[in-house]
């Protein structure tokens, strides 16, 4: 899959995984997310191993992140989705969330997943909504598993 690079002022968003920098990635979703509380490293490495990643850089330094778990013809999760609170309030979020949704890759698919408990606003202006059916909706969530 070629890599994308979307560019405004001196903000960056790019997939390219070797631009990651998987520590300042680490430490955000470790230590400031409740849904990867913990999360070891080598976890998080695999994770994004398996997913199409997008970076939001400034200059050359990571402040933002977002990954999609796809088949990338039928079904995509949207998770571990951030933008560091000190460029919060630049419309850097709209942009990171409109480049993931028009990735060529990501078009045509039947259904997108995202769980979240925060910024419900941002995700409604792309189409997400609550779940209509929640009676037919399963998981089976481990939510200590980082901390075994």
């Amino acid at each position: 899959m070629k890599n994308r690079e979307s560019h405004r002022d001196d903000y960056t968003i790019s997939t390219d995984k070797d631009r990651l920098d998987v520590i300042s990635i680490h430490k955000f979703l470790s230590n400031e997310t409740d849904w990867a509380k913990g999360i070891p490293l080598n976890t998080l490495k695999t994770s994004i191993d398996n997913s199409l990643n997008f970076g939001i850089y400034f200059k050359s330094e990571q402040i933002g992140f977002a990954r999609v778990i796809s088949d990338f013809s039928t079904i995509a999760y949207l998770g571990d989705v951030y933008i560091l609170e000190e460029h919060r309030g630049k419309g850097l979020s709209k942009w990171l969330m409109n480049e993931i949704m028009e990735h060529p890759h990501l078009q045509g698919l039947r259904r997108w997943i995202l769980l979240t408990d925060t910024t419900e606003w941002l995700y409604r202006k792309f189409g997400f909504t609550k779940i209509p059916r929640p009676e037919v909706y399963m998981e089976k969530h481990n939510p200590n598993v980082y901390n075994s």
